[in-house]
């Protein structure tokens, strides 16, 4: 009797193949034939799930997106929004295995949206995403004592840098830029947004 194939988790597991080539040798070594070869197939096979190399690359940027956002919404929230702000922002943080492996691709893959068209729509969209949650997550602070003439437009922006600046110096940096400093990082930005005293 054949085996029976997933097709949304053979094309998972091409995406986490991609992920490993990238974190390895960067985008330069994302070659048809290596992807193949990191996920266990003829380079055939892969093209059964994928026509490109383009549209591998762009399914491996999507699953950083999904994987994220799933994560999210499966959040069981702390009542107290300061602390339910620290625990979605730290989603999307490289605190862990997982979430370091995210962040390494997805600066890849921002680098590479530049020049490829169908990724920068990835990273256009994931921006949008991401700036839309930090305004949802500034509003939701407001509303607990932060100042009444806040610029919510640049509480979002000054919070969006942030989450991006510590991804980006972690990875650079992780011996200085490490889980518990960025955990300590966001916890007194939160405090400063809702006007609560600074833990010592």
């Amino acid at each position: 009797m054949p085996k029976v194939v997933d097709p949304g988790a053979r094309r998972a597991a091409v995406a986490e193949a991609v992920w490993r080539l990238i974190r390895k040798h960067g985008l330069e070594g994302v070659s048809v034939r290596n992807v193949a070869r990191e996920a266990g197939l003829s380079a055939g096979s892969l093209r059964h799930y994928f026509a490109s190399q383009s549209e591998v690359l762009t399914f491996a940027m999507q699953l950083v997106i999904d994987r994220v956002r799933t994560r999210i919404q499966a959040l069981e929230l702390h009542p107290d929004p300061p602390a339910a702000a620290q625990q979605t922002i730290e989603e999307l943080l490289p605190l862990d295995p997982e979430r370091w492996a995210e962040a390494e691709v997805w600066l890849a893959f921002t680098a590479r949206a530049q020049t490829q068209p169908a990724l920068r729509v990835l990273r256009d969209t994931s921006y949008e995403l991401l700036q839309n949650l930090c305004h949802r997550l500034v509003a939701a602070l407001d509303q607990q004592g932060a100042a009444a003439d806040r610029d919510l437009m640049i509480e979002t922006e000054r919070l969006y840098a942030l989450i991006d600046g510590l991804v980006v110096h972690c990875v650079i940096r992780p011996d200085r830029v490490t889980p518990s400093l960025i955990q300590d990082v966001i916890a007194r930005h939160l405090a400063q947004l809702t006007g609560a005293p600074e833990k010592s």
